[in-house]
């Protein structure tokens, strides 16, 4: 199927939503890139990197922290290439993949499928600060955990990805950090690292959490990836928009070669439903899906998106710092909605 292009009507579209976000205080600016499988981009910015930098203004080289896109731009690959060389398998237990432990582990239990899948029935609030003086591994810790719920339906955890990034460093033994820089080098995603990152005028700051206390600026705005060093399943990828754009390209060529690709099969593999979230969205691995099942996308609590359209070749990624104002996710849900709307178009 010919790749379909994004339309200058879709352009103008995004543009100006995207501006209007600016204006209304949602976010002091952002990028976004429309593009498509076969490398036809289009870079649409609007406002500032941040008030503090004056006038300087957001490209596709400015640093952002993608914050929960961690899980699909570091986590969910890293898993895929595991599964294909034979060092897990999707409906194994994650405390079979862990450092051993003794007793019983009910949240170790878990697969890596639900763990993926948000389907586990983990507890749902991430406190890792509650640990602080423990003695005890921070995987014990969080396998030995009871159940919030039973396994099965739908509830977004992201402890549950913690429990899968240690599991990554266990069975390579390797940081899960090297292994994220690995894959990105030959990615060629040469901006995309774990955090922190420098203060310097490249990277966007996120939230001023004290009045009169400095802002989170190259540190993870997330406080449990903050906790285990920046390095996380979850969260603390700082990214840019020309490596999101990229990233997106590699991922919509996979699908396409499908079964004489390991990425493209486990692209594939995860855009099939694994549960509901609501009427019309889906839950596969990692990805949310929509449309049908024509798009996938995931978003970062900072500001950030990513959504792939395969059947019709396309991507779209969105880098913002809209947690500069406080929670993002009213702020920005026009430009998301527009977003979702548009690449959905065929």
């Amino acid at each position: 199927m010919p790749v379909t292009p994004f339309t200058a009507d879709d352009l103008a579209r995004l543009r100006d939503t995207l501006n209007d976000v600016v204006t209304d205080g949602g976010t002091p600016g952002g990028v976004i890139v429309c593009g498509t499988r076969d490398g036809q981009r289009d870079v649409l910015t609007a406002g500032t990197v941040a008030p503090e930098l004056g006038e300087d203004v957001p490209g596709k080289s400015t640093v952002y922290d993608v914050a929960s896109l961690t899980k699909v731009v570091a986590t969910w690959p890293l898993l895929g290439r595991a599964l294909h060389a034979g060092l897990l398998d999707l409906n194994q237990p994650v405390r079979d993949l862990l450092p051993p432990m003794d007793g019983e582990a009910p949240s170790g239990e878990a697969t890596v499928r639900q763990l993926i899948a948000h389907t586990a029935g983990l507890r749902a609030s991430t406190r890792l600060d509650l640990y602080r003086g423990e003695e005890t591994p921070l995987h014990e810790l969080l396998c030995r955990e009871p159940l919030e719920e039973a396994p099965g339906g739908h509830r977004y955890i992201n402890r549950g990805y913690i429990l899968l990034g240690l599991a990554l460093a266990h069975v390579h033994g390797r940081p899960l950090d090297a292994l994220a820089a690995e894959m990105w080098r030959e990615f060629e995603m040469r901006a995309t690292v774990y955090g922190p990152v420098g203060r310097d005028r490249t990277v966007a700051p996120t939230e001023q959490r004290i009045p009169g206390a400095p802002r989170i600026w190259g540190a993870p705005h997330d406080d449990n990836a903050g906790l285990l060093g920046g390095v996380a399943g979850h969260a603390g990828v700082f990214s840019t928009a020309r490596d999101l754009a990229h990233f997106g390209e590699i991922l919509l060529t996979a699908h396409r070669a499908g079964d004489g690709h390991p990425l493209g099969m486990w692209l594939r593999a995860s855009l099939v439903p694994q549960a509901t979230i609501e009427p019309g969205l889906d839950r596969g691995l990692s990805w949310i899906l929509g449309a049908g099942g024509q798009v996938a996308y995931h978003h970062g609590f900072t500001g950030t998106s990513l959504y792939l359209a395969p059947t019709v070749g396309r991507y779209l990624a969105i880098c913002t710092n809209a947690v500069y104002y406080g929670p993002a996710r009213s702020r920005i849900a026009p430009l998301r909605a527009l977003a979702l709307k548009t690449i959905s178009a065929v």
